[in-house]
């Protein structure tokens, strides 16, 4: 089924990007590493068996604390 014509001539996305464009946002793609690669999980685990039990570690995991609130059980 033929998708019908529209007046000015845009897709929904071309439209819906042109809006968000408009309101002052800019599209930005990033690419990121698979966490789900041996190779990420191997460095994971190499970093933090580095960090394992030093001060950097207790600061960093302070400042995850700090800025995330856990849910009460």
């Amino acid at each position: 089924m033929p998708r019908p014509k529209t007046q000015d001539g845009l897709s929904k996305t071309q439209r819906y990007r042109a809006a968000q464009h408009h309101r002052g946002m800019k599209l930005l793609r990033v690419w990121v590493p698979d966490p789900h690669r041996p190779e990420f999980v191997r460095e994971a685990a190499r970093q933090a068996a580095i960090l394992r039990g030093r001060a950097e570690e207790t600061e960093a995991l302070a400042f995850i604390d700090a800025a995330f609130a856990w849910p009460a059980r």
